[in-house]
């Protein structure tokens, strides 16, 4: 007889007694834990479960004591997870995704589908891609709902690893969509920059930029030494504000040449090129890898996946 068993004190192998506890639990009061988590709303949740409000209550209560925490309040006309229910929604989520993804005959039907898709499309790329992507979206499949956000948190490793965000670490995959050509804008009757401007007197000029500390900027990147640093004299937490000011004032600002273009009708701005080799800011698509299987985030990506050519 060879090797060892590590006994518990009832005479239960750790491995059996996990198996034991595991059989206990009613795996389907994930399914609803999954459906209440995204719709924060006990009878929308029902309604997409096939539920009665009454079962889906009940097993709400239940799920409080499995994991021995209130999970939800109540908001509103609504209700709101806790602090744990959030912590638990990612791997539940995950665990949910991965078994129906090995189901016999488990597919995405975009045309049928009523799958909600969350996106964050930072500022300011989402003034030239949200409406494209909403109308992308609408046409391939009318029912899938999706929510976008023009900003990225303090919380967005989180975010994408639990899925509150579809779309950085090993875990992470990411995908260059295409390059921006960045340009400085500048007022149109700017008295010392015309056409042109030398890496010497770039950061002699008073610049805008957004907000260093706001997570994702976009101008964080070029301002990293003391004496680009030193050059700022106005900082906002949007592009378009940036660009505001520029065009009233003698300060510049870093941004992608066809924003600086859109705005050539309405705002007194104008583009100069750069005095840099490589003037580019790459677009890029990111997903955590848990999602890699899943059919209907292939599906997403897929279509995402086609603005590298039409932009």
């Amino acid at each position: 007889m060879s090797g060892y068993n590590l006994v518990t004190t009832n005479g239960i192998t750790q491995k059996e007694q996990s198996d034991v506890h595991l059989r206990s639990v009613d795996l389907n009061l994930l399914t609803v834990f999954d459906a209440v988590m995204q719709m924060q709303n006990v009878t929308r949740a029902a309604q997409s479960l096939g539920m009665s409000q009454p079962a889906v209550s009940n097993a709400v209560a239940r799920l409080k004591i499995m994991f021995d925490d209130e999970l939800f309040f109540r908001y509103g006309r609504g209700i709101q997870p806790t602090s744990r229910a959030r912590e638990l929604f990612g791997p539940v989520r995950q665990a949910l995704q991965l078994v129906h993804n090995e189901l016999p005959g488990a597919s995405f039907e975009p045309k049928n589908s009523e799958r909600l898709f969350n996106l964050s499309i930072c500022s300011p790329l989402d003034v030239r891609l949200t409406a494209q992507i909403i109308n992308a979206v609408r046409q391939a499949a009318p029912y899938v709902q999706l929510t976008i956000k023009s900003y990225l948190n303090d919380n967005i490793e989180h975010q994408l690893r639990y899925q509150e965000t579809e779309f950085e670490s090993a875990n992470f995959h990411r995908l260059a969509l295409f390059h921006d050509e960045l340009v400085l804008a500048v007022a149109k009757d700017h008295p010392r920059i015309e056409n042109s401007i030398s890496a010497e007197q770039l950061f002699l000029e008073s610049h805008a930029v957004v907000s260093l500390d706001h997570k994702g900027s976009f101008s964080k990147p070029y301002y990293q030494s003391t004496e680009s640093i030193q050059a700022i004299a106005y900082e906002s937490t949007d592009m378009n504000s940036v660009l505001s000011v520029v065009s009233q004032t003698y300060f510049v600002a870093i941004a992608p040449r066809w924003l600086v273009q859109a705005c050539n009708g309405t705002l007194n701005l104008k583009p100069v090129p750069l005095p840099w080799e490589n003037a580019k800011r790459a677009c890029n698509l990111t997903w955590h890898e848990s999602t890699d299987r899943d059919k209907g985030h292939q599906w997403m990506k897929s279509l995402l996946k086609q603005f590298s050519l039409s932009v």
